[in-house]
Order: structure tokens, then sequence, then C-alpha cells
């Protein structure tokens, strides 16, 4: 995704550079020159296929081009690993978000005022079964460079593969109400050894945070992270 932002970037740039110094040159070359009568303009061309044909043709290899990278971008970000390391259901609601370890039967729950922290081991294929509970959200955590919308009724998913430990903001990316801007949460990326201790230290959290816990209203138990 950054090659392609990079890409993007450099050809826009080109583009500008060339679209602004033809501007000037026409301004320069074409000017009223000294002594000229008013409205006097200068030599009119009625057409020039070739010219037109150039300025036609190389805007549509251009898009083409940034299109196919785009496409396979695309498609190498979003896909899907046949067995991931690690399965995390994301849910997002009205102004939180719980985070549900299937497997390991944990579930972190958080609101607008005690934003939730996503626990996950660095190096492993992590799959983000994401839903929405009521209207639609979007799961956007920009230090991964890719967010997926998360629409009721629909069954879209996200996988991510972190490189570095460390703690990485996240936020809804989808206007979803009132206190939208308030719906945040963190990404806590530890090493397997550290997260097998926070498995094994959110199993044992009293009343239980096993696959039945469902509440949006249930909410504040944040995840302990070991470092």
């Amino acid at each position: 995704m950054l090659d392609l932002w990079r890409i993007l970037l450099g050809a826009g740039i080109a583009l500008g550079v060339l679209v602004t110094g033809l501007i000037l040159w026409s301004v320069l070359r074409y000017r009223r020159p000294r002594g000229a009568e008013p409205g006097q303009l200068p030599k009119q061309v009625g057409a020039n296929i070739p010219i037109e044909v150039f300025y036609t043709v190389v805007p549509l290899v251009i898009v083409a081009v940034l299109f196919v990278l785009t496409l396979r971008t695309q498609d190498r970000v979003t896909r899907l690993s046949d067995t991931p390391d690690l399965g995390v259901e994301v849910t997002g609601f009205q102004w939180g978000w719980r985070f549900r370890y299937p497997a390991q039967g944990v579930t972190v729950v958080g609101d607008a005022n005690q934003p939730p922290t996503l626990v996950v081991p660095v190096g492993a294929s992590v799959r983000l079964r994401l839903v929405a509970a009521d209207v639609i959200h979007s799961f956007f955590v920009p230090s991964f460079l890719v967010k997926q919308d998360m629409i009721p009724g629909v069954d879209n998913s996200l996988e991510v593969r972190p490189t570095e430990t460390g703690r990485f903001p996240g936020v809804c990316a989808e206007f979803c109400g009132i206190d939208h801007w308030r719906m945040k949460f963190d990404v806590e990326v530890v090493t397997p050894e550290a997260f097998e201790v926070f498995l094994a230290e959110q199993q044992r959290v009293p009343g239980g945070r096993g696959p039945d816990a469902t509440g949006p209203g249930d909410v504040g138990r944040q995840a302990r992270v070991v470092r």
C-alpha cells in the first residue's frame, strides 16, 4: 500500500509540474507583444490532430496503468489466507468496540468513555471478522495503511500481519452519529509470549469474559498487556 501511495504521489507531482510548466510557457510565449493593438490576437490554428491524439491517448494510458497497479495492490491487501494464526471478531457499535477471540474464550469490550485494546502477537496472520451491531462503521488503524467498512448484514473480513511491537491507535472512519469522533481503540502488538500471558490473565477475569460475553452494555474490561 505504501509503495502504491508513493507511485501515485510521484505521478501526481510529475503531472502537476508538467501542466503548470505548459501553462507558464503558454502565458509567456504567447503574451501580447509590446506595441500590439488592443484586442490583437496571436496567430490562430484551427486544429492539430497529432497533438490532440497525444493528449487524449497519454492520459488514458496513465489512468489505465494506475488502475492496474491499484487493482493488484487491493487484491494483495484484501487477500485472506486459508489458515490464519489468529481469529478475532471485531464488533463496532455506537459508540464503542468489542474484540472477541472465539477460539481462546476471551472478549474485550470498551466504549467512548473507556476505549478498548485489541491485543495481537507480532508476526502472526490475524483474521479480523468485522461486524456492525447497528449502523455502518469502519475499522481503521492508520499504521496498518488499510481500512475496511463494517456494514450491518455484510460479512467483511480483513487480515493483517503486524511486523513490529508497539501501541497503534485506531478509530471508526465512517461517520456513524453524534459521538462518532469518540469511537476510538488501540491495537497493542506484543511478543507471542506476552500474548499468551494476556490470554491467560483475561481468562482468569472474575465473571468471565468468554465467548458468550455480548454487551455493548457490558463495557470497560480493558486488555491488560504484559510487555
